[in-house]
């Protein structure tokens, strides 16, 4: 194996991200969030360790949907307090010259006309290194936030995000020139209006006007990832996303559905290697077996079962609220919500699972089937089997303790993975695409749907309608249904 893998840090504007009740642990410095400085450390150490990109996940509401209400989320700091992902970027960006920076914003919630000036301001500010993690929200709490009795239905949620990108394409690729911008001094023109143009979009949830406010930045269109593992979101990543974060109950599963988004892509135009895929790594690593193993007992003691709980609760179900014999395909199909994906390829747990079962895995502090502690050759040995077996393109670090996660992981793993030629040794001068997709790849593929508006062509016409075959679990490009899958969180 020869390929080198990506590598970014999951990172979360908050205390507590994925790694509950870690924020107690004495080498943590989780509490420093709210600093500008922490994150321009963050943002130094990683390009010192040469990772790909640093990814900001979000949420817009709060885990509510335990015990009741939120009061074990805010005790256990579940991701809240948070801040805004998009506006500690600028200051690492600002710190960095490689470093790539891809920031988590819903489609369901706010306007696309605002977030397009968003995040081309972005990519003007990191030199195109900017990347967009799409999500629709699952949490209840966040649809009351922004004046909803409930959540939008699923697959809704979809249809509206293919249109919000549609819209987003127009601005981004069809709305102004390369040359438009012409700094004519002696003429007193800026910008040469024969060459922006309005989008007059008008769709089913959305009607913009245009122009785009801003020029066209280095990569115009950001670096589209998403994490959607329901038959929807797989078919909407299939048809949108470059980079997209896949799950699965093992090695297997991760290979079959790395398979399945290929294929996808495939049936939707594009070429099976204009996706890359990426895994949650769960890596802690010391400098012997002994060592590792006596970090993971640490985390292990300090971890907050009732924080993992009170963070699946967002997934609709209290499970401290039943017996413990109960069967979770039961009690889904009694109480069904507007919000919640029905399909059984989105369901977290295996069919059959009871809901003892479900509260021993979900209480793991190490759960995850991407999970390495050991030495740095045993934690590579792992990493290297992996990708092998399942033709992922990369993983993104989970933390346990900021900065010292990423610091072991620097300083321990990548030499190891160097050494067999598996990580980069430099950078090399790139936009964050092309550093996914090789030099010259500044820009979105010509066969991805946000390509056929450049140039102003094609603004007057709807792009066809997202589709989400249902029937037996199968999409297009298929040949048998697809594996449970466990869906990242945000």
């Amino acid at each position: 194996m020869t390929r080198q893998i990506a590598f970014n840090l999951f990172e979360m504007n908050c205390v507590g991200h994925i790694s509950h009740g870690l924020w107690v642990h004495p080498e943590n410095n989780r509490h420093r969030f709210n600093d500008l400085d922490f994150w321009v450390e963050t943002a130094k150490l990683l390009e010192a360790g040469l990772f790909d990109s640093v990814f900001l996940a979000d949420v817009v509401g709060t885990y509510d949907g335990y015990r009741g209400g939120p009061d074990t989320a805010l005790r256990e700091a579940v991701q809240i307090p948070s801040n805004d992902p998009l506006l500690v970027i600028p200051a690492m960006a600002a710190v960095t010259e490689h470093l790539g920076f891809a920031a988590t914003f819903s489609t369901t919630y706010e306007p696309p006309f605002a977030f397009a000036r968003r995040a081309s301001t972005l990519d003007h500010l990191t030199k195109g290194r900017f990347g967009w993690n799409i999500v629709t929200s699952y949490l209840p709490n966040a649809a009351r936030n922004f004046g909803l009795a409930d959540e939008v239905e699923h697959d809704q949620r979809y249809a509206i995000a293919d249109e919000y990108l549609d819209v987003l394409y127009k601005l981004w690729e069809g709305s102004w020139d390369d040359d438009a911008v012409v700094e004519d001094r002696e003429r007193r023109i800026y910008t040469d209006p024969s060459k922006v143009r309005s989008i007059d979009h008008r769709g089913p949830h959305f009607s913009v006007a245009g122009p785009h406010l801003s020029a066209p930045s280095r990569q115009r269109t950001p670096v589209l990832f998403q994490a959607g593992s329901s038959v929807a979101g797989k078919a909407f990543a299939a048809r949108h996303a470059e980079g997209v974060f896949v799950g699965g109950r093992d090695a297997a599963a991760y290979r079959d559905n790395v398979a399945d988004l290929r294929r996808l892509a495939v049936a939707n135009g594009r070429g099976a290697d204009h996706i890359k895929t990426f895994a949650s790594a769960v890596v802690i690593v010391g400098r012997t077996h002994k060592d590792a193993q006596r970090k993971a007992e640490e985390y292990r003691r300090l971890s907050s079962a009732e924080g993992y709980l009170a963070h699946a609760g967002g997934g609709g179900i209290d499970l401290a609220a039943y017996r413990a014999d109960e069967v979770i395909d039961d009690i889904l199909a009694r109480e069904d919500r507007p919000g919640r994906d029905r399909q059984p390829s989105n369901r977290r747990h295996p069919a059959g699972t009871t809901v003892g079962e479900a509260l021993e895995r979900i209480t793991r502090f190490d759960r995850g089937p991407f999970v390495a502690i050991g030495t740095p050759t045993e934690v590579a040995d792992e990493i290297e089997r992996w990708v092998e077996g399942t033709d992922l393109d990369g993983f993104n670090l989970r933390q346990f303790l900021s900065p010292g996660t990423a610091e072991d992981f620097i300083e321990l793993v990548v030499p190891e993975l160097q050494k067999r030629g598996l990580y980069r040794r430099s950078y090399e001068e790139s936009t964050l695409r092309e550093r996914l997709f090789g030099p010259g790849a500044t820009r979105l593929f010509d066969r991805h749907p946000g390509a056929r508006y450049r140039g102003g062509a094609n603004l007057g016409h709807a792009a066809a309608p997202l589709r989400t075959p249902r029937a037996a679990g199968v999409l297009p490009g298929t040949a048998a249904p697809i594996p449970p899958i466990t869906p990242s969180y945000a």
